[in-house]
């Protein structure tokens, strides 16, 4: 941060993704030129860093620039990038490092449905865009879990998203945050209750096994 062209960008890339405008996005990572590509992935590994800056954002700019095959598949390596970045911060730097990235209110929050739903809490995270995947990648490394566990399940419950918003940005043109809006709240309200749904179930069948073994 005290050198002048990594602030600047810092504060340039802070301020676009705070916007919420898919436009600002594109034209940020096309103003590198034939480095875009290299400038989108160090910016998705960097908002996840920087948590809770908004994902979604870079991945349907990423759709736009480079078409959404491409755009998603750079979207989801750089996402895996940086959800992995975050888990090992977490496990060699401690909670205190890790609440000074994030906030110690959010990361109780997350510790505590980490603890009832450790392991759909990172397909559930990575599904929703208003849930931070990057704090939960966080307790994560805070955790027992060990990484491949975690690896595995980032990779699989950021596809379905990966995919969906990359089509969807494909198509967006203009200035979108009202369209990115709703469609993003359609999507997260279907895959919440479908979620929901898995785990209600399965604590359900918990407390039956539960009774069960005390009879």
């Amino acid at each position: 941060m005290f050198v002048p062209f990594i602030k600047v960008n810092f504060n340039q890339a802070v301020f676009i993704m705070s916007n919420l405008d898919v436009e600002l996005v594109k034209g940020y990572i096309l103003g590198f030129g034939i480095w875009a590509p290299v400038a989108s992935f160090v910016l998705m590994v960097f908002q996840s860093v920087i948590a809770p800056l908004p994902a979604f954002l870079i991945t349907f700019a990423n759709a736009g620039l480079f078409g959404w095959v491409k755009g998603a598949i750079l979207s989801w390596s750089s996402a895996m990038a940086g959800a992995v970045l975050c888990f090992y911060i977490a496990q060699y730097f401690g909670r205190e490092a890790v609440e000074r990235l994030t906030s110690r209110t959010a990361l109780k929050s997350v510790d505590v449905f980490f603890e009832n739903y450790g392991k759909y809490a990172i397909l559930i995270a990575r599904l929703l865009p208003f849930v931070s995947f990057d704090i939960v990648s966080y307790a994560a490394g805070l955790t027992s879990m060990s990484f491949w566990p975690f690896f595995i399940a980032t990779g699989v419950g950021q596809l379905p998203a990966t995919i969906v918003y990359s089509y969807i940005g494909g198509m967006l043109t203009g200035t979108t945050k009202t369209m990115v809006t709703g469609l993003l709240m359609l999507f997260a309200l279907s895959a919440l209750a479908v979620m929901l749904k898995k785990v209600w179930t399965d604590r359900k069948q918990r407390e039956v096994g539960s009774i069960e073994k005390a009879v």
